[in-house]
């Protein structure tokens, strides 16, 4: 997988798959996190004389939702590069600027279907291709996987890093490591589990998935909430063993709350083990929406070593699992 660093893109028109799926309410960005994370490849390749066209997407619109229009970015994109940003709404041939953003690309289905026709199109519009985008890296959109087939192709700084220090975790973790599930969502929950309990020493689970498991086979290591509070949260006596296990920990990997954090009566949990979680010495390693938002409304993101943009593609990717987006840029040997 070769770094942007390794292009020749003075002069050259630039593809980017950034990752601008931020959270918007009320027509305005709530969280701009994921945009930033993209602000050092788009200014590196600006100072190095590209031209950027770039293509995102926002939520999962079924139709044109302008409530999920990419215009809504424009201007927070123009304040973090420093330049002005162009919006274009077609794939018709003429470019508006120097930086130049296309439409929700959810707004073709053409994306989601991976059609080779669609990303031949998003690639006559650059000479080079860079995957900025780790959160959709597990997927096989076009812009994703088909664009790649196109042009020289090249990862971004933060997909780098986010690969980077997920490789850590699975490859060369100061233990013991303890990996925490949470959520609800059990057919990508079980693949992670199993594969983090090879390379972990604890697994722990919680969440809606505790209910879920049911007669699930798993390895001894992993250690599934013994109670809970109305359905909705673990129970104290989880929280005290869940607790002692994450204090002897040195590595921490966290993807899902453990509650309906939503609702404070049933936060508790989720609250209890992210209090311990920062108090430890321990590498801390977090994904997730929900995740991520649980400890921001607990004001303890900052206490986090690593924040992973992706939930579905830290999971798969930690699951052992050879992501769509990394096979196109040639991450894996074989």
């Amino acid at each position: 997988m070769k770094s942007v660093k390794e292009a020749e893109v003075s002069g050259k028109s630039v593809v980017v798959r950034p990752d601008f799926d931020v959270p918007i309410k009320d027509g305005k960005i709530v969280d701009d996190t994921r945009i930033n994370g993209s602000v050092p490849t788009l200014r590196y390749l600006l100072a190095k004389g590209a031209k950027l066209f770039l293509v995102s997407k926002m939520g999962r619109p079924k139709f044109k939702d302008p409530s999920l229009s990419l215009r809504l970015v424009v201007e927070d994109v123009s304040k973090a590069l420093g330049v002005k940003v162009s919006f274009k709404e077609d794939l018709n041939k003429d470019i508006p600027g120097n930086v130049t953003l296309l439409e929700n690309l959810r707004f073709w289905p053409e994306e989601e279907a991976g059609d080779l026709e669609f990303s031949k199109k998003i690639a006559s519009f650059g000479d080079i291709y860079v995957n900025e985008c780790f959160s959709t890296s597990h997927r096989s959109d076009a812009s994703i996987v088909g664009v790649p087939k196109y042009l020289p192709s090249y990862a971004g700084f933060d997909l780098i890093r986010e690969v980077s220090e997920l490789k850590k975790v699975l490859e060369d973790p100061k233990r013991p490591l303890i990996s925490i599930i949470g959520g609800d969502k059990l057919e990508t929950k079980i693949p992670p589990i199993n594969n983090l309990a090879e390379v972990s020493d604890k697994v722990l689970v919680g969440g809606e998935l505790m209910f879920k498991l049911g007669d699930q086979d798993l390895p001894e290591n992993v250690v599934v909430a013994s109670d809970d509070i109305d359905g909705k949260d673990i129970g104290p006596k989880s929280v005290d063993s869940f607790t002692k296990i994450i204090q002897s920990a040195n590595t921490i990997v966290w993807n899902g709350p453990m509650g309906v954090f939503e609702v404070d009566k049933y936060m508790v949990g989720t609250k209890k083990l992210a209090e311990a979680i920062v108090e430890t010495s321990a590498h801390k390693v977090i994904g997730g929406g929900d995740t991520i938002a649980a400890l921001e409304k607990l004001k303890l993101l900052d206490k986090i070593d690593y924040v992973s943009s992706g939930g579905g593609a830290m999971l798969e990717f930690l699951s052992g699992k050879k992501l769509p987006g990394l096979v196109a840029l040639d991450y894996y040997d074989d």
